[in-house]
C-alpha cells in the first residue's frame, strides 16, 4: 500500500488496511452466504448495468471476454450467466486449480451454484475450439490480475506507481477468436451490496496494438481500485518478483 499510494501518510495508510481486513472479513462470508442466498436476493445484492452490451456483443462477435480483478465481491459477479435476456448465450467462468483437492472441490460447488460453468485455465483454448462450433454465443470471465509466473505469457505496465506484470493470454485469445472485450467496474454500493458496470475494451481485437488490451485493462483496473481502495485484494503479494 505504501508503494501504490506514496501520497497518503502513514495514518491513512493504517486507516486503509484496517477498511481492507473489514472488507476481507466481510468478502469470506458473503462467499459461505452466497452458497444458499436466493436468486431474487441475489438480484438485490449484486446489480448489473447496461447488461445489453454484453449481449449486444456476444451476439455479433459470437463471444466476449469479461475481464476484472479482485475487487469487491468477485465471486458472485459469476451470476451474470443468469441475468441475460437471451437464453441462448451461455456463461463461462475462468478458474485456476487450488493446491488443496478440498478447497478445490468446495469453491468449485459455490461457483457452479451461482450458474454457468468454469472452465480450468490450462484447458481454456481447448474447450473455446470445442465450442467455436456451436453458433451459440459465449460470455467468458477473467479475473486476470493474478500474479503470472515467470514461466507465463506477461505484458510490462505501469500499475499503481509500479512496474508490474499482468497476464496477456486473455489478450491473445481475444484477437486468436475474434471476441470482444469487456472490463466489469465493480462498486461496492453499501456492505453487501454491489454494482458491476460494464466498460468496453475493444469489439475488434484485430485493430489493437500488441498488449494494447492487457494495459487498457490494467488502466481500468487501476482506476477502480482509486475510487475504493479497500475493496482490492491486498493479501495478494502481486509485486513479488519485478522486471
Amino acid at each position: 500500500m505504501r508503494y501504490s499510494f506514496p501520497e497518503k501518510s502513514h495514518e491513512e495508510l493504517k486507516q486503509l488496511e484496517k477498511r481492507f481486513y473489514h472488507h476481507f472479513a466481510d468478502l469470506i462470508a458473503e462467499v459461505i452466504y452466497g452458497y444458499r442466498i436466493s436468486d431474487e436476493e441475489m438480484r438485490e445484492r449484486m446489480i448489473f448495468d447496461n447488461i445489453e452490451l454484453i449481449e449486444e456483443l456476444a451476439r455479433k462477435n459470437k463471444g466476449v471476454f469479461l475481464m476484472l480483478g479482485h475487487l469487491g465481491n468477485w465471486e458472485w459477479v459469476a451470476d451474470i450467466g443468469k441475468r441475460y435476456t437471451d437464453s441462448h448465450i451461455t456463461e463461462y467462468n475462468v478458474y485456476r486449480r487450488l493446491k488443496s483437492t478440498s478447497a478445490d472441490k468446495t469453491m468449485l460447488a459455490l461457483r457452479n451454484k451461482r450458474g454457468g460453468g468454469c472452465i480450468e485455465k490450462n484447458q481454456l483454448l481447448r474447450q473455446l475450439v470445442a465450442m467455436r462450433r456451436s453458433e451459440n454465443p459465449i460470455t467468458i470471465g477473467f479475473i486476470a490480475d493474478q500474479k503470472p509466473s515467470q514461466r507465463s505469457a506477461y505484458a510490462w505496465t505501469t500499475f499503481l506507481h509500479q512496474e508490474t506484470p499482468f497476464l496477456n493470454g486473455g489478450e491473445q485469445l481475444a484477437r486468436k477468436f475474434g471476441y470482444a472485450v469487456i472490463y466489469l467496474h465493480i462498486d461496492l454500493l453499501k456492505r453487501g451490496y454491489y454494482r458491476a458496470r460494464c466498460e468496453l475494451i475493444t469489439d475488434n481485437p484485430s485493430t489493437m496494438q500488441p498488449d494494447e488490451i492487457t494495459k487498457k485493462y490494467a488502466e481500468l483496473l487501476e482506476k477502480n481500485i482509486y475510487l475504493q481502495p479497500d475493496q482490492w485484494l491486498w493479501t495478494h503479494n502481486r509485486w513479488r518478483w519485478t522486471k
